[in-house]
């Protein structure tokens, strides 16, 4: 059996003829799935749909009418189609602007481009980096937020790997605001501690030798108040 990406299922869709709506015969937008499930809990089975957008629709139009009249709620429907079936449904949405977020516009495959050659450009320098052991250039590719964030989390788990003491402060006083890359850069500071056989003053926080008796930077003998 044959997977495909979403890259290559999203590359057949826009090679396609798009599909008319059977209701106003529109050309429908392509949809890309939000991350959630969907009326049984499987989800749609697709990455991306072609719905209808058209505010002139009937079934669209109809459907606020519909929904407010029959259940008491503001919602009305949304003409999909599934791309590898043409096979036609409704989707609920519970206001104008519902879905909208998710269309496939020039500017989101442009944006997709740039950052899938970005992602591409970064991880080739992070293998570089890695072969000569330039953690100091890992470690400007982490914190530049210029970065994908998976150039980003793939420099910080190098870090644990080639980065020095050194590093440790640096890495200790960053924040991304992304978990998975903060989480990241939480092992790989353990992981320099580890491979160096280093740890941090529980007095000052300067980094010491883990078999040290006595800080060598506030003189503290360790394991003592």
């Amino acid at each position: 059996m044959v997977i495909e990406t979403k890259e290559q299922f999203l590359e057949k869709m826009l090679a396609r003829k798009r599909p008319q709506c059977p209701a106003c015969h529109q050309d429908m937008e392509i949809w890309e799935i939000p991350p959630m499930t969907f009326s049984d809990g499987l989800g749609w089975g697709v990455p991306y749909l072609f719905v209808c957008f058209n505010e002139e629709c009937p079934t669209y139009k109809q459907g606020w009418d519909h929904f407010g009249g029959s259940y008491g709620h503001t919602a009305s429907c949304r003409n999909v189609c599934y791309p590898d079936s043409d096979t036609f449904e409704c989707m609920p949405v519970f206001s104008p602007q519902g879905g909208t977020g998710q269309i496939v516009t020039e500017d989101v495959l442009a944006e997709e481009d740039r950052i899938r050659e970005a992602t591409k450009q970064g991880f080739y320098l992070l293998a570089g980096f890695y072969t000569e052991k330039r953690w100091i250039e890992v470690l400007r590719l982490l914190v530049d937020v210029a970065q994908p964030a998976r150039v980003r989390l793939k420099a910080a788990e190098m870090m644990g790997d080639i980065g020095d003491p050194e590093a440790v402060e640096p890495l200790r006083n960053f924040t991304s605001g992304n978990n998975a890359i903060d989480t990241k850069v939480g092992q790989s500071i353990d992981k320099i501690h580890e491979r160096n056989f280093t740890m941090d003053c529980p007095y000052c926080a300067e980094i010491i030798k883990k078999r040290a008796k006595v800080c060598k930077h506030c003189g503290k003998e360790l394991g003592q108040s």
